[in-house]
């Protein structure tokens, strides 16, 4: 069993709502509500377990539902503990809140791994309350009962259920230490658990952002200049008022919104406006100026990222030397739910009904505009169609809060798909310089991984720091302001960096003449889950056996997200040019499992995104515009190409790891790896083009 101390400060009890029962508010253990309050990013999201006297259990989940399986997997990681019937189990999803929850951001793979101690602890410590008011109810020792699918039961055969103790449960003091299962005990985790939001999307009664409908709702469309960065010069509403159901027109900020009865009418009366703009510094910015920029940055020495030894001297002294220049354009998220807000504002306060990854940055974001308290504001979590870090944004939510304002009406404002694609947060472009050095005997002894792309944060995550033990390393970048907004997409860092680094690894191991499998496994001394997790997966794809004629084979793995991924491609490549993607067999150790049918779903989604990425997709900006505008020139990956996936989860014991971004990297290395297998031709700038592989 393992033990985690609670306080009573930090475990706060109250008591339940409409017909008595059990409520458990769970605050993280460990460290002070002071922090909390002055730091909310440091900690796990607040849990409320609520037993009702007819016995179901209400779980309140703090994390965004988007189809990856948090309402369901935190909801198991909660009743395993509570030794909960699932089958009266129901989850809620939770406002937002400054501080009670700790982050609500549901990004960077971290909704179970950053909640998994304080929901298990949560769970148990209902648990120990339900024992104890059993034990008084009959006047027992609590060690002498047991608990199990919602129901205590004592040595003697005495039975009582959980929602006829809640009552009594709710007087009970918290205990301390709190005892957790040994995970050999587990009942729920670990196996196949159908999803707790399937019914409802099922039956169509599920509520997704830009289904909200509230009294009084008006529906509004914006123009936003075309050119990033440019602003409002001045508008003509003379046609768009003469449409039909057109309400208003007003100008918000650099935008113009049209407010009409329907959503319809606003898009109607949108493209009746007349809209003059000044373009800005951006106006002449094209895709070919932007790679230029970063070409000309990338010959002179960056910002040191990362460095070990003497990455010149030991270039110099190499016996062979390997170069390659990778390059990864702009993509968009592409969600397929456009973005859309509900805000209601009023002289003292705001509601809002968001798809949002970060409720509370919208409610920050809302207070901020408004200059209310955040507490004033109020933010209702829908379920979203797609998110891949697009939602972490609070600027779709900040134009609902604004035409409200304006109107003085709730208001629904929807993006049309243009507006999606051509005013996103895009995944970086970026141009890649690297360099690696071999020794006689076919040793790696340096690596040179230059980046230039837009000034981003998340530009040099995953590609910082080489997994592989080389003796001389040097990371550097320029961070470049090219006008282009980029932010959070799925995977971030890893997604283009994994790419980069595991393409150059295989071009080192063809340098060396070795096996690209055998080549990572020797580097990998210092990396022993990650190797682990590449042995699995070249032992369940048959690595070494005979493929069909014409048929290549290739391998990646990364480490991303607290998990590592491993993957083995197998592609052929026809006189066309046309690549087909036999089968992707994926690898992936993510510590404890919650539930397999999750991770399965996760990975397989995360080959489709990559692939698209990787074949397909690809923003170009020409005089400061956006040129794609929807799906049929901003192409996703259709299920006939869908190669077949195998997924294999290593058993672990390492601590809990991400599973919604970790399955990304390794794909577009692992099929390119494969396509130079089968043709010899290196791919090095995406996406991938059919002239690229025609023989």
């Amino acid at each position: 069993m393992r033990t985690t101390t609670l306080s009573r400060r930090t475990f706060i009890k109250t008591a339940a709502a409409a017909g008595g029962g059990l409520m458990l508010s769970f605050y993280p253990p460990a460290r002070g509500e002071e922090l909390l309050e002055s730091n909310d990013e440091a900690f796990a999201p607040n849990v409320w377990i609520k037993i009702g006297t007819d016995g179901s259990v209400t779980i309140t989940v703090a994390r965004s539902e988007m189809g990856q399986g948090v309402w369901t997997s935190m909801s198991m990681i909660v009743a395993e503990e509570l030794d909960a019937d699932w089958a009266k189990v129901s989850v809620v999803q939770a406002d937002a809140h400054p501080k009670k929850y700790g982050s609500q951001s549901t990004g960077g793979s971290w909704s179970v791994r950053g909640s998994w101690q304080n929901l298990r602890t949560a769970g148990a410590t209902g648990r120990e309350m339900l024992k104890t008011a059993a034990a008084r109810t009959w006047n027992v020792d609590p060690a002498t009962c047991r608990t199990g699918n919602g129901y205590v039961t004592h040595s003697s055969g005495k039975k009582l259920s959980y929602g006829e103790l809640a009552t009594t449960a709710a007087s009970v003091p918290a205990p301390s230490p709190i005892n957790l299962k040994d995970p050999k005990d587990f009942v729920l985790l670990g196996k196949r658990i159908p999803k707790l939001d399937t019914p409802s999307k099922t039956h169509g009664e599920a509520i997704f952002g830009i289904d909200v409908r509230v009294p009084g709702m008006v529906f509004s469309s914006l123009e936003k200049c075309p050119v990033f960065g440019g602003t409002l010069a001045g508008f003509d509403a003379t046609a768009a008022k003469k449409v039909a159901g057109v309400l208003d027109v007003v100008q918000i900020e650099d935008s113009v919104a049209v407010v009409a009865d329907s959503t319809w009418a606003a898009f109607k009366g949108r493209e009746a406006l007349s809209v003059r703009w000044n373009d800005g510094q951006w106006a002449n910015q094209t895709s070919e100026q932007i790679r230029k920029t970063f070409s000309d940055a990338a010959t002179k020495k960056g910002d040191v990222i990362e460095t070990q030894g003497d990455i010149e001297s030991a270039l110099a002294s190499a016996a062979t030397r390997v170069e390659g220049i990778y390059e990864v354009p702009f993509v968009a998220h592409a969600t397929m739910e456009p973005m859309n807000c509900v805000a209601d504002v009023r002289s003292d306060r705001c509601e809002i009904w968001a798809p949002s990854q970060s409720p509370q940055g919208a409610q920050r974001e809302a207070a901020r505009i408004l200059n209310l308290p955040v507490e004033s504001v109020v933010v209702h979590v829908t379920l979203m169609g797609g998110g891949f870090g697009r939602r972490l944004s609070a600027d779709y939510a900040a134009d609902a809060v604004r035409v409200s304002k304006a109107i003085g009406k709730p208001v629904m404002n929807v993006w049309t798909r243009e507006d999606d694609m051509q005013h996103d947060l895009y995944r970086p472009m970026t141009y890649n310089v690297l360099r690696g050095g071999l020794d006689k005997n076919g040793n790696p002894i340096a690596w040179h991984h230059r980046i230039a792309g837009p000034n981003s944060r998340g530009l040099v995550v995953g590609g910082s720091k080489p997994s592989y033990s080389f003796p001389n390393y040097l990371v550097d970048a320029h961070l470049i302001d090219v006008g282009v907004p980029v932010g959070a997409w799925r995977s971030v860092g890893p997604s283009q960096n994994g790419w980069v680094m595991e393409s150059f690894v295989d071009e080192l191991a063809h340098a060396a003449k070795a096996d690209p499998f055998e080549f990572r496994r020797k580097l990998l001394g210092n990396s022993p889950r990650l190797k682990r997790t590449l042995e699995y997966v070249a032992e369940k794809a048959g690595w070494g056996k005979k493929l069909s004629q014409g048929v290549g084979r290739g391998i990646s793995c990364v480490e991303s997200f607290g998990s590592t991924a491993a993957q083995v491609a197998e592609v052929s490549v026809d006189k066309n040019g046309t690549l087909t993607i036999h089968r992707i067999v994926i690898a992936v150790d993510c510590g404890p499992v919650v539930n397999p049918d999750t991770i399965e779903a996760q990975l397989e989604s995360a080959v489709v995104y990559a692939l698209s990425a990787a074949l397909k997709d690809e923003i170009t900006v020409e005089r400061g515009r956006v040129q794609q505008s929807n799906f049929d020139d901003y192409r996703i990956l259709q299920i006939d190409e869908m190669p077949k996936v195998e997924v294999h989860i290593v058993p672990s014991t390492e601590p809990v790891g991400g599973i919604g971004e970790p399955g990304l990297p390794p794909v577009s290395p692992a099929v390119c790896n494969a396509i130079f297998a089968a043709t010899g031709k290196r791919i090095r700038k995406l996406p991938i083009r059919p002239a690229d592989l025609k023989t």
